[in-house]
């Protein structure tokens, strides 16, 4: 089997991107520019030994996703603690509310959102009591 083992968010101001990344999740980044020989920022999303997997920021190559334009790639989900005071960081920062949050029964609260660079993403909060 394929694993996913790395992620790229592209984004037209990297600083921009980063503040929203690093103030919403607690992402730190690393400058990789050297490297991959353009504005490319590694991101650590959390300890080694926890679930889930680390990747990028990199600088966008054409147009920004526009309003209401259908997703065109794939859309990353972010475990949280706490949903509502994730989303409200979120649109504090900049972000906006794309689909609203909604139960997964038994399993977990999930909604989407739109980063300040234009990209979808989501946030999921695991609770067995959601309905």
């Amino acid at each position: 089997m394929g694993r996913l083992v790395h992620f790229e968010v592209h984004v037209d101001d990297m600083e921009r991107a980063k503040k929203f990344y690093e103030e919403v999740f607690g992402w730190t980044f690393e400058d990789w520019s050297d490297y991959a020989g353009m504005p490319y920022f590694g991101a650590v999303t959390g300890d080694d030994n926890e679930l889930g997997i680390n990747g990028a920021l990199v600088k966008r190559h054409g147009i920004s996703p526009q309003p209401g334009q259908p997703m065109n790639g794939y859309a990353c989900t972010i475990g949280v603690g706490d949903y509502d005071s994730t989303e409200a960081k979120i649109l504090q920062l900049g972000g906006k509310l794309a689909l609203p949050k909604y139960a997964l029964p038994g399993m977990a609260w999930q909604g989407y959102y739109i980063d300040t660079e234009g990209n979808t993403f989501g946030i999921h909060q695991p609770d067995k009591n959601a309905k």
